[in-house]
């Protein structure tokens, strides 16, 4: 499979829903879709720590409210690898390193910071995620981090559903969610974290 280099991939610092979405765009023609799933990466409380993330100091993680990611598990290829561009881990990582390295187990955490995933099919992701930005910006109207260069990501269904992936509840938005554990479990990783 043909991967994009880090520094050839669409980015806009702090909106990682974009950047995936630009992202699985770029696979479209490249492999198929239906090896990539989506991973948002938030909880209730919407307070996951991540390590080895560009905007951290040291071995400190850094607490976003979410972040998203994009797996691929070919068939016929090695282990599953993560492409996160606000890592500094390699681009693409073995689910495994970024499990151990980015994730690390919730159960060092309070139970406040323990991880969900909601796992969203790149196809379907592409298809029906919008955001008109507004979650980034400041009750004065400016920006909290200055918007992509590209216009919005919109559908003819939504203006902006980015909370429907963001939300942790089973039956609500796309996609399946699983707790960090039940999820290396599916994926199938021998050393899973809790």
């Amino acid at each position: 499979m043909k991967t994009p280099k880090r520094e050839d991939c669409v980015y806009t610092s702090c909106y990682c829903e974009e950047n995936v979405w630009q992202l699985c765009s770029w696979f479209r023609s490249e492999a198929p879709l239906q090896e990539f799933q989506v991973l948002f990466i938030s909880n209730h409380n919407r307070t996951v720590p991540l390590w080895k993330q560009r905007s951290g100091r040291g071995d400190f993680p850094v607490v976003w409210d979410y972040h998203v990611v994009l797996l691929w598990s070919g068939p016929d290829g090695p282990e599953p690898l993560v492409f996160d561009l606000d890592s500094v881990l390699d681009f693409p990582c073995s689910l495994r390193e970024y499990s151990a390295l980015a994730l690390r187990s919730d159960e060092e955490l309070n139970p406040q910071y323990h991880r969900r995933i909601r796992s969203i099919p790149a196809d379907l992701f592409l298809q029906k995620f919008s955001s008109d930005r507004s979650h980034m910006k400041k009750p004065d109207g400016s920006w909290s981090m200055p918007p992509p260069a590209y216009p919005p990501i919109q559908t003819p269904e939504a203006n902006s559903n980015l909370d429907l992936f963001i939300q942790m509840d089973q039956d609500q938005g796309l996609g399946r969610v699983y707790s960090l554990r039940d999820f290396m479990i599916q994926v199938n990783l021998d050393h899973t974290p809790s």
